[in-house]
């Protein structure tokens, strides 16, 4: 395991396999930061647990060489989230990433009320995917028929809400903090939440800051990792 308290590469070896603790930037998919892992160690196989959407930054677990065997045991672990909602708006995409619509906030919101919606969440529930996730019904993915206008219907889900709290009330934002099993799209509840306030609401902010026991504490930012590896006086052992 591999987190911001390892002070050498010396006895690393990335094609038997690592596993890498990483905290995503905004604006980069989990896609990117595996790509770029991968040319830095140079290892064919390299791996992530929990994609997290491009907007959102936080823990991405990743694995290489044979430690990628061990991806789906950590895909499995429940996940926690930081992040805020926005009241008032609506979006195809229940965030930021998309065209925003605006509603009217009741004038009667109040802490009672948001913390009694909240406690609905908590516990086992269903949801239904949004139609912008790379989930795949008829083995096409949501997010290219939501771009191209196109909705199917999805059977809803369970999902376990083991937290749910609220961290700050200051309308139109709402901060929380989840914890959540795999497959939750804290996008939905945050869709899902503003829906029962009458409000409208998406997500405006996401950090994911724990994998089951992994903490984002430990994780390294992809630039600082990247350039551990190019300094590393080991780095000719992985090619």
């Amino acid at each position: 395991m591999i987190d911001n308290r390892t002070n050498s590469f010396t006895a690393l070896d990335f094609a038997n396999g690592e596993v890498i603790l990483v905290d995503k930037p905004s604006g980069w998919t989990s896609f990117k930061v595996v790509h770029q892992i991968r040319k830095a160690v140079k290892v064919k196989k390299v791996g992530h647990a929990g994609t997290l959407d491009p907007l959102a930054t936080g823990l991405l677990i990743i694995a290489t060489g044979n430690k990628t065997k061990e991806l789906s045991k950590y895909q499995s672990l429940n996940k926690t989230y930081t992040g805020s909602f926005l009241l008032g708006k609506t979006s195809a995409s229940m965030d930021t990433e998309t065209d925003l619509t605006d509603h009217p906030v009741p004038e009667k919101l109040d802490k009672e009320l948001i913390l009694s919606i909240r406690d609905e969440f908590l516990g086992e529930c269903k949801q239904v995917i949004p139609m912008y996730s790379a989930a795949k019904i008829n083995g096409k993915k949501l997010y290219n028929l939501a771009r191209k206008g196109i909705e199917v219907e999805r059977e809803p889900r369970k999902i376990l809400i083991e937290k749910f709290d609220i961290i700050e009330i200051n309308i139109p934002k709402i901060k929380f903090e989840i914890t959540c099993s795999k497959g939750t799209y804290i996008r939905a509840i945050a869709h899902d939440f503003g829906e029962k306030l009458g409000s409208g609401a998406v997500l405006s902010k996401l950090r994911r800051t724990k994998i089951g026991e992994f903490n984002i504490e430990n994780a390294l930012r992809v630039e600082d990792f990247l350039e551990k590896v190019l300094n590393s006086e080991t780095v000719s052992a992985y090619n």
